[in-house]
């Protein structure tokens, strides 16, 4: 059967299998949608977490970041596992305890104050609505590719797809749905991660695979081999980092703490029976994250080792059909600026910007485009660094059901998270801004309504934001997460464990740290983007690692103004006691 065909069907069948769970668990009421009726067990709700976590920037663009970035990648694995065990530490099972639907409601009731609740389900939109961004664009990555569409219309087909499961099933309908994308994207990446392994080195852990000696004869492991051929080739080596280290540690703690603060993971503790419960969720969760993240560094070593023998120096009309058809795809490109028809794989951009093809060949076939030539480079190669991970079962030439197993998995990957987010956003809008603040009379069916209505508006959002993104799948996804350290983490914690936090001092330290963290990534990635270099950086940090400052600004002011205004009042000094004392933890109190 061809490699096509088989794409279809896999996807096909993976499709149907969401849909029908969507309409076995279809939400009947505000509790299954909000939190699937907060009876999920641990076990099925770490998978569902697992898949929540794992979008599009873990499973498409991680390891491509990590295949052309090498060492400094290394903050993306680290930041990401680091927070979640932080989230399962100090948030969780408090969280669960208080009892709420979402964090605005943590943040409104705590800091007892509307104004607190609207700003925060603010920040979490502005959070949701970067993250989610990520999300569509890794849709359209996978179907402009595997379903021969572009990528405009891969995202459409994606926005449908969610919106069926998402809107119909709530939070209900989700969970299951999550387990199953857990299952068919850890399927996805493990099976050709263990094939290359194996393929390369006569290991198939590819977690071992990864230190091996390749099985060339040359007795040299996979990374020396990597770190001696990048290096002839003019790149750094693989294994050494180019980045400072103030600017390593604080993109990592900015994922860190972000991932402490990130809406769409946080509710899903809400869905378990009772405290202990949201502890075990999250271990469970880990395990099922540590399959795929301990597996990384691996798929991007050996993605980049298999796309360096196949790609450069290799003559153009030689080159193997994984090239041309991600050519057809728009998501590679190869510039002959010598003439020799040969293709060179160097530092540096080919062209500027992304391609944009003529519709015209060149003399050896290739794709021209209309891209202005990059003086300052001699490669002429562009790779989307979101395309490796998908790529490659064909670059190493794995059988036809693998490839589609892949774009099953991507999707799984992408449309779990988009779902979870879009969730989150439907019910910060129905619950926190309608319930809650400014229509506390709408009835259980109005609620829900307007949930759904909500989720409908966000995916038509998200779906412009996947067909005009901001930058590479991870990236927009680290702003997403810098985002949230700066302006919810700190407003959670302080929460949990500081009584004197008042709702002036909350409010002021959530809106200065957005502001700042959001105008600082406005500026050097969109109005400013040719000043987006180190020594122009406030300390030397990256837009990717500010939000560690933002929320470093948040916890200053907030403290600042908590000490200059009216203490906290004595009920909601007890509502803290009532959530940290371990005793009782079995049951949630709704406060």
């Amino acid at each position: 059967m061809e490699t096509q065909t088989l794409i279809y069907i896999f996807v096909a069948a993976s499709f149907a299998l969401y849909i029908g769970i969507a309409i076995w668990t279809r939400a009947g009421s505000t509790k299954e949608f909000y939190v699937a009726g907060g009876g999920v067990n641990p076990v099925v709700n770490g998978m569902a977490t697992a898949a929540d976590w794992m979008s599009a920037a873990s499973f498409l663009s991680m390891a491509g970041l990590i295949a052309f970035m090498g060492y400094d990648a290394s903050v993306y694995l680290m930041g990401w596992t680091g927070g979640f065990v932080m989230l399962a530490l100090l948030l969780a099972p408090y969280l669960r305890k208080f009892g709420q639907f979402t964090v605005p409601d943590f943040i409104g009731t705590r800091y007892y104050s509307k104004t607190a609740r609207v700003v925060a389900v603010v920040c979490l939109i502005f959070i949701s609505f970067t993250y989610i961004a990520g999300q569509m664009r890794g849709v359209g990555i996978v179907f402009s590719q595997f379903l021969q569409v572009d990528i405009t219309m891969g995202v459409i087909i994606g926005m449908g797809i969610v919106f069926i499961y998402a809107v119909m099933g709530g939070m209900k309908g989700i969970t299951y749905t999550q387990v199953a994308q857990y299952c068919v994207l850890i399927c996805a990446y493990m099976v050709p991660a263990f094939f290359i392994s194996f393929m390369l080195t006569d290991n198939p852990l590819p977690q071992m695979g990864l230190g091996s000696e390749l099985n060339d004869g040359s007795g040299v492991s996979v990374l020396q081999k990597l770190d001696n051929v990048l290096v002839e080739l003019g790149f750094n080596q693989y294994t050494a980092g180019s980045k400072s280290m103030i600017d390593m540690f604080c993109i990592t703690m900015a994922l860190m703490v972000g991932t402490a603060g990130l809406p769409h993971v946080i509710v899903r503790f809400f869905t378990v029976p009772k405290a202990s419960d949201a502890r075990k969720s999250a271990g469970w969760a880990l395990f099922f994250i540590a399959l795929l993240y301990t597996t990384a560094p691996a798929v991007g070593a050996f993605g980049m080792y298999n796309l360096l023998n196949k790609v450069d120096d290799v003559a153009y009309s030689e080159v193997e059909p994984f090239f041309t058809s991600w050519e057809n795809a728009g998501l590679y490109a190869f510039q002959d600026k010598n003439g020799d028809g040969v293709m060179q794989y160097r530092p540096g951009a080919a062209f500027e910007g992304k391609p944009e093809f003529t519709g015209e060949t060149g003399p050896s076939g290739e794709r021209l485009v209309a891209n202005t030539p990059n003086a300052d480079s001699e490669n002429e190669v562009y790779v989307d660094r979101d395309t490796l991970v998908l790529a490659n079962p064909e670059i190493a030439n794995l059988p036809g059901w693998v490839v589609a197993l892949m774009a099953a998995g991507g999707l799984a990957a992408a449309l779990s998270t988009a779902a979870g987010l879009l969730l989150v956003i439907s019910s910060s809008v129905s619950h926190d801004l309608l319930k809650s603040t400014f229509a506390p009379n709408i009835s259980g069916k109005g609620e829900l309504f307007a949930a759904r209505i909500a989720a409908t508006c966000a995916i038509l959002v998200a779906g412009y934001l996947g067909i005009y993104p901001p930058g590479w799948v991870a990236q927009v996804v680290a702003f997403a997460f810098g985002l949230a350290a700066s302006s919810l983490f700190p407003a959670i914690f302080m929460g949990i464990f500081f009584k004197g936090m008042n709702k002036e001092g909350a409010i002021s330290g959530m809106i200065s740290g957005l502001v700042f963290t959001f105008g600082y990534i406005l500026y050097f990635k969109f109005v400013a983007p040719d000043l987006n270099s180190a020594e122009n950086w406030l300390f030397g940090i990256s837009p990717e690692g500010i939000g560690v400052i933002g929320m470093l600004i948040n916890f200053g002011i907030a403290i600042a103004v908590a000490s200059m205004t009216k203490s906290t009042p004595a009920h909601i000094r007890k509502l803290v006691d009532s959530i940290r004392v371990p005793r009782g933890a079995g049951d949630a109190h709704a406060h």
